[in-house]
């Protein structure tokens, strides 16, 4: 998903079917624990449940294309040798235009391997 593209709740005309997007959105939530790299992709469209819009949509599509090229990639673990743990965390204050809420998230990792 690009950073730089703001989704708010309306944006345009709203999806043929609501229960559509509903349905792919909480399927799509399953796979963030094995693959955390499109977490927060799926975390931004499903603050649209609700109020869905074509836009909204092709976003979902996007990640879909991103998930199918992406099978048979993860996460490698390896012995480096020590158990450091060392975590990173980022922050966009007031990032969402549409409620100036700030959007925030962390990495750990534990040996030299991504946790979370």
């Amino acid at each position: 998903m690009d950073p730089n593209v703001k989704l708010l709740p309306n944006q345009r005309e709203p999806f043929s079917d609501p229960e559509r997007y509903r349905r792919l959105v909480r399927k799509l939530k399953y796979p963030t624990v094995t693959q955390p790299d499109f977490s927060f992709a799926i975390s931004v469209v499903s603050q649209f449940l609700n109020s869905s819009c074509q836009e909204h949509w092709n976003v979902v599509i996007r990640i879909l294309k991103y998930i199918k090229a992406s099978l048979g990639k993860g996460l490698e673990y390896k012995d480096k040798g020590h158990v450091k743990v060392i975590g990173y965390s980022a922050a966009d204050w007031t990032g969402c235009p549409s409620d100036r809420r700030s959007t925030t998230g962390y990495c750990v990792f534990v040996g030299g391997n991504l946790v979370f």
